[in-house]
């Protein structure tokens, strides 16, 4: 039988080393799976790369805690600013960056997913983005060439799932998430709910679970389904 739940933070997390790159999902603080990053930093981890749209917002949450408890060698993100955690540590040269505009940032990850190993935009082109990558002329206008970005571990949340690893996502949390699935080589999802096999519908199923691996139950962030009244396996 098929079973990728998982019953604590210890399971879900197991094997995640110094020096992992970790894909993080969640738009802002919208779909960010706020528990498996905080319970990541009380592991002790060192030197990992975060791949994420941003650098966390609040010191206290999310990847504000990876990033404060030192974990975080090298963050490639699209939004640093705004990171209390982030600006400290990147002032006193504790932390490399490596800005990716979020078109091109989504787009190397998808490209990890399919197998695509490098690609061709305009975006960045003839500025300092495109310092030392190479270029070429399309169609009469330059382009830069971007690498996949695939990585070890991706952190995901689910508004549900089930015992399979299919999820769907509930408003905005349908964001990196999905795309990063597809990713990385473990991927590790928290989920609002978990329900039977079934009541997520096809056309509803947002991640296959051919790419989860690991299911855990963290009830938290969005409201429980009883304060929205919707019925389980309902997706936004």
């Amino acid at each position: 039988m098929i079973d990728k739940q998982v019953a604590d933070m210890e399971a879900a997390l197991a094997g995640i080393g110094d020096g992992a790159s970790v894909l993080v999902g969640g738009f802002g603080a919208v779909g960010q799976p706020n528990a498996l990053i905080e319970a990541l930093a009380r592991t002790g981890v060192r030197n990992l790369t975060v791949i994420a749209n941003n650098a966390g917002f609040e010191a206290g949450a999310g990847l504000g805690v990876l990033i404060g408890s030192g974990a975080v060698g090298k963050i490639i993100c699209s939004f640093p600013r705004g990171s209390i955690a982030f600006d400290e540590r990147y002032r006193k040269g504790e932390i490399e960056l490596e800005v990716v505009p979020q078109g091109t940032l989504v787009e190397r990850i998808r490209a990890a997913g399919a197998g695509i190993a490098a690609f061709y935009t305009p975006t960045g082109a003839g500025t300092r983005l495109a310092e030392g990558k190479e270029t070429r002329t399309i169609g009469g206008r330059e382009h830069v060439l971007e690498f996949a970005l695939p990585a070890d571990v991706a952190l995901l949340q689910a508004w549900n799932a089930d015992r399979w690893g299919n999820l769907s996502y509930r408003g905005s949390g349908r964001n990196f998430n999905p795309v990063m699935a597809t990713a990385g080589r473990l991927s590790v999802v928290q989920a609002q709910n978990i329900v039977p096999l079934g009541a997520i519908a096809p056309d509803e199923v947002a991640t296959p679970g051919i790419f989860v691996h690991r299911v855990l139950h963290v009830p938290d962030g969005d409201p429980p389904l009883a304060a929205t009244g919707e019925k389980k396996g309902a997706s936004s």
